[in-house]
């Protein structure tokens, strides 16, 4: 029996998917498995059972990442799951950067009582009138899951689509329409543009990707919008551009001190994958994948050891080995069978960088001697008998 702790709020939709295996405890000690969304785990490092964690989304920023690595502890996200709501907000984002729509509604609301509301409106409008976004020019940096899909809905309202993304994947480039021009420079993003909107992970490289450098080449009044994470952007270079005229709007889906009631700065609660079909989507993905991982030891979408699926085991046994990716180690391995008359049936070995991960399929049940000598392989870092 496994069991799995929630550190969030998880759809019912989701844990419902759970087997029989498997039950929820409010021990975090004792979890095999965890599902979270937003809480901080960089304090949770002294868990010795946990073999997963599934983040129910998409960012991992608040799982430590590296830490669980070296434990063999296999980190899961939704990519895609919450790809359609955050999609719409983009849009919606775009709209009211280009019409003033919430000076609008502030204005109807200021003047409630006001008996002439419907004379004094046709006065009050040119106030908030704005642009439309058809034949205007969206550049989309990030050709992810979600990137495509708001290339693809910008298309279908008439704007004039640039990507980029030099490590667009053979999935994405499936999915992208062919009428979205492809930029080989951000540069051009910057230039060409009139809204800009951000879609990759953030890491060392992507800190401030979009700087004063990078808005200066901007067009005049050009839109800013982030609906990735909170660090992508130079807030101050931000700010500087909004108060000069160099930028129109600044949207945003992570308000910060800095950005929070700032005129032209539109800002959402992060609201991008807050709707109901986005939280369930996330939280049968990641139910899904844990489960899959935990019985069978297939890996879906981990965010540090690589893609692995050997189905269901149909033989008498099936061990999983995290191992760093160094030489001789599958040669070890074998031999560690062979020394304990373990016939191999069907094995797999895949790398992620610094670290591999390998399952084999066996012709008999694997005894405790035979696991203790795999794990006194030096570069080992998790061994599981899954059968």
């Amino acid at each position: 029996m496994f069991q799995y702790k929630c550190l969030n709020p998880i759809s019912e939709s989701g844990l419902a998917r759970f087997s029989k295996h498997f039950q929820e405890t409010d021990d975090l000690r004792a979890a095999d498995a965890i599902l979270v969304r937003s809480a901080k785990m960089h304090d949770m490092l002294d868990l010795d059972k946990l073999l997963a964690v599934a983040r129910a989304g998409a960012g991992v920023n608040n799982i430590p990442i590296d830490a669980y690595t070296e434990k063999g502890i296999a980190v899961f996200n939704t990519p895609g799951a919450n790809a359609n709501g955050v999609k719409e907000l983009v849009i919606a984002g775009m709209l009211m950067a280009s019409r003033d729509l919430l000076g609008g509604n502030h204005w109807v609301e200021e003047n409630e009582e006001d008996e002439n509301i419907t004379k004094d409106m046709e006065k009050a409008k040119k106030a908030f009138a704005g642009t439309e976004i058809k034949g205007k020019k969206l550049g989309v940096i990030g050709l992810g899951a979600i990137g495509v899909l708001v290339s693809n809905a910008a298309l279908n309202l008439g704007m004039d689509v640039y990507g980029y993304d030099p490590f667009l994947s053979l999935k994405s480039a499936w999915n992208l329409a062919r009428a979205v021009h492809r930029s080989k420079t951000l540069d051009e993003i910057f230039e060409k543009c009139d809204y800009i909107t951000i879609h990759v992970p953030l890491t060392k490289d992507t800190v401030n990707m979009i700087d004063a450098d990078g808005i200066a080449k901007m067009k005049e009044h050009a839109v800013i919008l982030n609906f990735a994470r909170n660090g992508l952007v130079d807030e101050d270079a931000v700010l500087e551009a909004l108060a000069t005229d160099k930028l129109g709007h600044y949207v945003t889906d992570f308000p910060t001190p800095k950005v929070a009631g700032v005129p032209k700065v539109i800002a959402f609660p992060h609201l991008g994958a807050s709707t109901e079909e986005s939280e369930e989507n996330c939280a049968q993905m990641a139910v899904e994948q844990l489960m899959d991982y935990l019985e069978n030891g297939n890996i879906t979408n981990a965010v540090n050891f690589p893609y692995t699926d050997m189905g269901v085991c149909q033989t008498a046994g099936r061990i999983s080995i995290i191992h760093r990716n160094i030489p001789n180690m599958l040669t070890q391995f074998t031999g560690a069978f062979s020394r304990d008359g373990i016939n191999i049936t069907e094995m797999s070995n895949k790398t992620k960088g610094a670290y591999s991960y390998a399952m084999f399929d066996l012709d008999s049940v694997i005894d405790d001697d035979a696991v203790k000598d795999i794990e006194n392989i030096e570069g080992v870092l998790k061994v599981r008998v899954i059968k």
